[in-house]
């Protein structure tokens, strides 16, 4: 009785702190499409503007390697939907091995780019460590972008292994076929950011906002999933409405606590201050 008296005050009471939780952080956050875009951004992300890509002078809401990472995490969510909704079986162990070099990649520049920052800001520091290269913008989005999908095919079968009564028990990355199709299609994409285009700027800047919140969102549906113990209760995304709205709600909550803590501590919705 406990149980279903929680599920029913829930189907009230998620709802009304989702429409809550969506009015404050337009009101928190700053103006304009941009602006609201930004303040995901600002949560994860240092938006230093000489490590990001601009549309004119206005900087897109996070760094080339966060936006490499989170438009890439993105369109591979999407693509493995397409390829099989409910797949949640694990990836031959090829793909792990493709998908770890990725992410090694990816920490192998962070590091350095790091490194080289630290070296920028405060003169002498750190004399005796070499930089392996002289970081830049094509590489911290390239690196970012191998470094997605890994992230999203992760997400992806720990999401379909929760959510569903009958999980397909194939990989959503099954053949060298489908990952080279996610390396192509973003290799293209990262092709048509680097040329700096206004035109495709402007939608990456919310592509790479919509793979942050969708990423959150799915985490948390499935922490609300196992707190409510509803996993492998779900045949539709129909039925799993509720998780949903509660794993979106509680990404906002906590892209709102950072970005009031940040902001509170910095004093500005830009980077970080160095020096």
């Amino acid at each position: 009785m406990q149980k279903n008296t929680l599920a029913t005050l829930s189907k009230w009471i998620i709802p009304i702190a989702a429409l809550l939780a969506i009015a404050a952080y337009l009101y928190i956050s700053p103006p304009g499409l941009l602006g609201k875009a930004d303040a995901v951004g600002y949560a994860i992300c240092h938006r230093i503007g000489e490590r990001s890509f601009h549309i004119g002078e206005r900087q897109l809401p996070m760094c080339a390697r966060d936006t490499g990472t989170f438009t890439s995490a993105a369109v591979s969510l999407t693509i493995m939907a397409l390829i099989g909704r409910k797949r949640g079986g694990v990836p031959p162990k090829k793909l792990i091995i493709a998908l770890a070099v990725f992410a090694g990649i990816w920490a192998i520049d962070g590091a350095n780019s790091y490194l080289y920052l630290i070296k920028q800001t405060y003169s002498g520091a750190l004399p005796q460590i070499p930089n392996i290269y002289i970081p830049n913008n094509v590489l911290r989005l390239l690196t970012g972008s191998g470094m997605g999908m890994g992230m999203a095919t992760a997400l992806y079968m720990a999401f379909n292994q929760t959510a569903w009564k009958e999980v397909d028990a194939r990989p959503a990355l099954a053949t060298w076929r489908d990952l080279g199709l996610l390396v192509g299609i973003m290799l293209l994409i990262d092709l048509a950011i680097l040329s700096e285009s206004p035109i495709v700027l402007y939608p990456i800047a919310f592509i790479s906002v919509l793979g942050v919140l969708t990423l959150l969102t799915l985490i948390f549906s499935v922490v609300w999933m196992m707190i409510m113990k509803q996993e492998n209760s779900f045949a539709s995304l129909r039925e799993m409405w509720l998780p949903l709205i509660a794993g979106l709600t509680l990404a906002l909550i906590m892209i709102m606590g950072i970005d009031l803590f940040r902001l509170q501590l910095t004093g500005t919705w830009g980077a970080f201050p160095l020096g």
